[in-house]
This record gives structure tokens, sequence and C-alpha cells, in this order.
């Protein structure tokens, strides 16, 4: 399910009030800043620090490169 655009256009990362980039294939918020990946769990963001996930440098270029 694919968040609504307006959505997206408002969301930040919660840390450093950034924008997120959107993985819809992922299901994933990803703040390349601080290469962490948020969760979308049954189509809701899930933007706190403590439930992100820390990217490693590979998966780092892989999404930004895809």
């Amino acid at each position: 399910m694919a968040l609504d655009q307006q959505l997206l256009e408002i969301l930040a990362c919660p840390e450093d009030k950034g924008e997120l980039m959107y993985f819809e294939n992922e299901n994933i918020l990803y703040n390349p800043r601080l290469r962490r990946a948020y969760p979308i769990r049954d189509g809701i963001p899930v933007l706190l620090v403590n439930e992100a996930e820390e990217i490693s440098e590979e998966r780092h270029t892989a999404l930004l490169t895809d």
C-alpha cells in the first residue's frame, strides 16, 4: 500500500527534522544523512528513533543507486 503524496511531503525525520526518502518496495522511510530507516507497518510510518534500523554502507549505496 503506497503512502499518500501529501503525507510524504510533510513527514520528517524525528531526529534531524530533515526530509525522508520513501522506498515503497522496502516499506521504509529512509534518512540518508543519518543512514537510518524507519519502518512502515500496516500503512503507518513508525517515526520513532528507537524503532529505526541502522543501515550499512552497502545497503545505503544500494538504496541510493536503485
